[in-house]
């Protein structure tokens, strides 16, 4: 029987890819998505794959959700924290409200979404839960201290998790990518991301959602049952660790 996973922010950008690429490799796959309807159900049309609507900052919404995946599929063996927001602003202008949005969707949310998976995954001896964190958590960027605090948070969660499940099977890793061809990342202005975000890129281009997408599919098989705990940086270069 095949393996169920479940996506966060699966039916848009990198997450529709991870979503895709993890059908092809024969999961059943579930897609979460926060609020855009008309391109989760877009994308349910198009690759066959069942979306289940709620926020992953809500703890309560996320168990209920859960339990809904795992009545209509099977018990979630491959998690795939994906979601996530940003409200960028320089530290001196960012509010209150732009600071706890991005913590309670990037940082609170992969709690709340592997919390109520951990003890099934436990009890079953097998688990994959795979953070897709940031370039920017590694090496910080300016206009993002609340974007590169929650995704740096993701990576020490990693570590920590993936000292808990090592011996009951369930492995814990983190994905960084860096400057990835999203619909978001091409609507910057052209010349910003030519003269400024390119160039920083030794590998010269921006990343194709389907690389981060592959690199999920490795880290959720079985050939990689002895990585835990571990960070892959899928950036072209931009940083190196």
């Amino acid at each position: 029987m095949a393996r169920v996973a479940l996506v966060t922010g699966g039916s848009r950008g990198i997450g529709a890819a991870i979503s895709t690429a993890l059908k092809a490799a024969g999961y059943n796959v579930a897609a979460n998505y926060a609020g855009n309807d008309e391109a989760a159900n877009k994308f349910k049309s198009e690759t066959g794959i069942p979306v289940y609507k709620w926020s992953v900052a809500d703890y309560a919404a996320c168990v209920e959700g859960i339990k809904k995946v795992e009545g209509d599929l099977g018990p979630v063996d491959i998690l795939v924290n994906n979601a996530g927001i940003t409200r960028d602003a320089m530290f001196h202008r960012m509010t209150p409200e732009q600071w706890n949005e991005v913590i309670s969707t990037n940082l609170n949310g992969v709690f709340n979404m592997t919390h109520p998976i951990w003890p099934g995954m436990r009890e079953r001896k097998f688990g994959r839960i795979i953070m897709i964190s940031s370039v920017n958590g590694q090496k910080g960027q300016a206009g993002q201290s609340n974007y590169s605090a929650a995704k740096a948070g993701d990576i020490g969660l990693v570590k920590a998790l993936a000292q808990e499940g090592a011996r009951v099977g369930v492995t814990v890793n983190a994905i960084c990518p860096g400057y990835i061809g999203t619909e978001m990342v091409r609507a910057i202005d052209e010349k910003v991301l030519n003269e400024r975000i390119i160039p920083q890129i030794p590998i010269g281009r921006l990343g194709e959602p389907e690389e981060i997408a592959r690199s999920v599919v490795f880290l959720a098989s079985d050939d990689a049952g002895f990585f835990t705990g571990s960070t892959l940086s899928p950036n072209g270069g931009q940083y190196m660790v």
